[in-house]
């Protein structure tokens, strides 16, 4: 069987490019998300376009033992996954601290970092029986800086970031590779699910300048997944050349 990529949160955005670059890229994929009827209609056009097997677990990342269910329920061909993309998250609301919605901040930790921990948990100790993978940690621009009204948002990628070195650290002597990729400004369904279905407001954010699009990350995971066994990527920080910083946009 072909390699077997895990993509989490694939049913839009950059889970979707990224299961898309990788098909094309001759991968078998695990396709994981909420929404299983975009998983299936993702799945089947993956599988006719680039005649790759692709299976689907729906779940909710932020659910342990849904997560743990479902990974386990894999079959035993299906857990030799060479590459894991931990790239389920969100951001909620843009409150100051004073302000926030606690359910907003919980849904955020419990999605942006106890998700990513539930599933790298399981898949990091089939690639050390395997004694080779590559892990792949979506994070933002925001984990490396902090930005008005960010503050929980911001504390989960910062967390990330800090997981993402963690990880390269305990997995180094058993050859598994641990890669963080950070986004800055990209047109994905980020805003409008931060402004809670407001697409006036999501549109707002990417107005007057060419923001990144979810092909352009993908295309950079694919270049850190693709080196040679001897080069690891730590760590990619991408953005829209119009972006300086995380609250610096020129917008003409």
């Amino acid at each position: 069987m072909s390699e077997i990529a895990l993509i989490t949160g694939a049913t839009s955005g950059i889970g979707a490019a990224c299961a898309q670059v990788f098909a094309r890229e001759g991968y078998n994929l695990i396709l994981t998300g909420r929404r299983q009827e975009r998983l299936e209609k993702l799945a089947a056009a993956l599988t006719n376009q680039f005649k790759v097997k692709v299976f689907t677990l729906t779940f909710d990342i932020r659910d342990r033992e849904q997560v743990n269910e479902k990974l386990e329920a894999l079959p035993a061909e299906w857990q030799e996954i060479a590459i894991l993309v931990n790239n389920a998250g969100l951001s909620l609301g843009l409150d100051p601290i004073q302000n926030g919605n606690i359910e907003d901040w919980e849904t955020m930790i419990d999605t942006n970092i106890k998700g990513l921990l539930y599933v790298s948990r399981k898949v990091s100790a089939w690639m050390i029986s395997q004694r080779k993978g590559h892990i792949i940690n979506i994070g933002s621009i925001a984990a490396k800086e902090v930005y008005a009204n960010g503050n929980v948002y911001c504390a989960t990628k910062h967390a990330v970031d800090a997981l993402n070195k963690g990880m390269r650290i305990d997995l180094l002597p058993y050859e598994i590779k641990v890669t963080a990729v950070h986004p800055g400004f990209t047109a994905t369904e980020f805003s409008e699910v931060r402004f809670k279905g407001d697409t006036q407001k999501a549109t707002h954010v990417y107005e007057g300048y060419l923001p990144l699009k979810a092909e352009d990350i993908a295309e950079s995971i694919w270049f850190a997944a693709s080196r040679p066994a001897h080069v690891n990527v730590s760590d990619l920080l991408i953005m829209p050349s119009a972006q300086a910083s995380a609250g610096q946009i020129f917008k003409s």
